[in-house]
């Protein structure tokens, strides 16, 4: 599942379901947090509130912060799958 800082830290109360059923979570455009209605610790309480086992990464593709680990994360799990 992928959330935009853009979108606001409510947003994994809003869509339950989906947060239930996700095992992962990328949280897209921290880059952006200074300038947006969105608390980063809220939106990770709420995500994990309803799903505790939720892995989260945090990334910018405008700055590349946290796209290294992201990508490391799909490839162990494409290893796995091989």
């Amino acid at each position: 599942m992928v959330l935009s800082t853009t979108e606001g830290d409510d947003k994994p109360l809003k869509y339950p379901a989906m947060v239930r059923n996700a095992s992962v979570l990328v949280i897209n455009k921290v880059d952006l947090l200074p300038y947006v209605n969105c608390d980063r610790a809220i939106l990770r309480a709420n995500a994990l509130q309803i799903n505790p086992a939720l892995r989260i990464f945090e990334t910018s593709c405008t700055t590349s912060a946290g796209i290294d680990e992201w990508c490391r994360w799909l490839q162990e799990k494409a290893l796995r799958r091989s």
